[in-house]
């Protein structure tokens, strides 16, 4: 049998070689790619064609969520799984929205990734156990009173719309964007413009605080994997 081919996409480098470690022992999954951003992750999932994509959510230049939405677009049979510090509501929602296959915490996967990689691989969900403890009790709670959560839809931008939210909430201005994005000035501000519009928030502050709670960016956290 082929082993799980598997690529792995975090911008900090002790923490994918301490996935690389683990994986390294598990005779049915070979590790063939690492990422250390989303635009990197994006090119690599093009030319890899790897089976599981273990994706981190705050990286530069593009953030795993946006990362993920755009490899499913281009190819829908990779299984992306989140190993994310964060185990917010928010971010769960937004990344199985965006078309992940699982989420994560990163704290248990020293003894739980090689099974999530493994039940993902086979076309199913993984979850946390915290995590779908969590959305059970929520469910259970929702059908108690007679009622089922909703959910608020996303609005929708596009890759490059994206790019610009993630680097001027993270404090670039839009001289630094444009360059980043190797695009004009006059292009950034027409993004953001519609980025702004859209979200109807018009201060750099106001946008941190929405790609904050959204998941698109997120605060470091340094977790110890091994």
């Amino acid at each position: 049998m082929n082993p799980i081919t598997v690529l792995l996409v975090d911008d900090h480098r002790f923490v994918r070689d301490g996935l690389l470690a683990m994986l390294k022992l598990e005779a049915d999954i070979e590790v063939v790619g690492e990422a250390k951003n989303g635009r990197q992750a994006v090119a690599l999932a093009r030319t890899l064609c790897p089976a599981v994509i273990v994706m981190d959510i705050a990286m530069p230049l593009l953030n795993g969520l946006e990362a993920t939405r755009q490899i499913l677009q281009a190819n829908p049979a990779v299984r992306v799984l989140i190993l994310s510090a964060h185990s917010e509501d928010a971010y769960i929602e937004h990344a199985m929205a965006m078309g992940a296959a699982g989420y994560m915490i990163k704290q248990t996967a020293q003894h739980g990734l090689a099974g999530a990689i493994r039940e993902v691989c086979k076309g199913r969900t993984f979850l946390s156990p915290s995590i779908s403890n969590r959305r059970c009790d929520h469910q259970h709670m929702a059908k108690a009173v007679g009622a089922l959560p909703t959910k608020t839809p996303d609005p929708h931008f596009t890759s490059r719309e994206m790019e610009v939210l993630q680097l001027i909430a993270a404090g670039k201005d839009n001289k630094a964007t444009a360059h980043a994005l190797k695009i004009g000035i006059k292009t950034v501000e027409k993004h953001l413009r519609r980025v702004m519009e859209t979200l109807n928030i018009h201060d750099p502050a106001g946008l941190t605080r929405y790609a904050i709670t959204s998941g698109i960016i997120e605060s470091s956290v340094q977790v110890t994997i091994l």
